[in-house]
């Protein structure tokens, strides 16, 4: 296995295309999403064809939802977010079959995934797609930390993103983060469980800007920084009027 698996792309059109653009240079053949391909960002519509485009398959992520469910219990700047984008995608009888299609497409998506020894989420085991899984959990909430471990079934690794927090939990519900790197790869040696969280594409929060993403291998994962134009997406969200400032402040620290 050697997969590129992206997540929390939120409507970033210059994060994504930066993202794909490192896959496609490291020779990488398979992409698959862990989901929230919108929310909070400008171009929900590119950022959807393309991964329609490119990724193998899509998981269901809580922005994704809410289009359909609704977002009352997101804060205010998400919620905006989820209704600018609700406005521009919901399709009408006479939308074209391409609106219909990407409407579609997100309404469907599944909530999970395995292969193998691997459970790919957007949340957690125990909720696919709304459970948060923080990088302080080990510590602060272990018995939380336990129960996810108990819900892996029968698989050793579970990937998520949702958090936008990149690292990685052992069984001894130790977090392994990024501290800043580039690049960094961590071991996942059989037998042994983990909770891997990728990162996220278009929306950062661990204090670091730059896009991340991970690609996972057999006995391996490894996450990349990557650099793009976070000022043009800025400067695409003020060009909304109607998507909040914090939504674009937020890129530039990377929180």
């Amino acid at each position: 296995m050697k997969v590129a698996v992206v997540s929390d792309l939120h409507s970033n059109r210059a994060a994504l295309e930066a993202v794909f653009a490192h896959v496609r240079a490291e020779g990488i053949g398979r992409i698959v999403c862990l989901g929230d391909v919108i929310g909070y960002g400008p171009d929900p519509e590119y950022c959807v064809d393309l991964v329609r485009g490119h990724a193998e398959w899509c998981l269901l992520g809580n922005h994704d939802e809410a289009l359909f469910g609704g977002a009352e219990d997101f804060n205010p700047h998400a919620r905006a977010a989820i209704e600018f984008t609700r406005e521009r995608m919901m399709p009408h009888w006479y939308s074209s079959g391409e609106r219909k299609a990407r409407w579609e497409w997100l309404r469907v998506l599944e909530k999970e995934r395995s292969e193998g020894r691997f459970l790919f989420v957007h949340g957690s085991p125990r909720d696919p797609v709304r459970e948060y899984v923080l990088s302080t959990d080990g510590f602060l909430n272990p018995e939380k930390m336990r129960d996810i471990f108990a819900h892996f079934g029968p698989h050793e690794v579970a990937l998520a993103g949702h958090t936008h927090q990149p690292g990685m939990h052992d069984e001894d519900l130790h977090f392994h983060g990024l501290d800043g790197q580039r690049t960094a790869t961590m071991a996942l040696p059989r037998g042994r469980r983990f909770f891997v969280n990728v990162g996220s594409v278009g929306q950062p929060r661990d204090g670091d800007n730059r896009a991340c993403y991970a690609v996972l291998e057999d006995e391996a994962v490894t996450w990349h920084r990557v650099p793009y134009d976070y000022r043009s997406t800025m400067e695409r969200i003020r060009q909304t009027g109607v998507l909040p400032e914090v939504l674009a402040r937020r890129l530039e620290i990377g929180k």
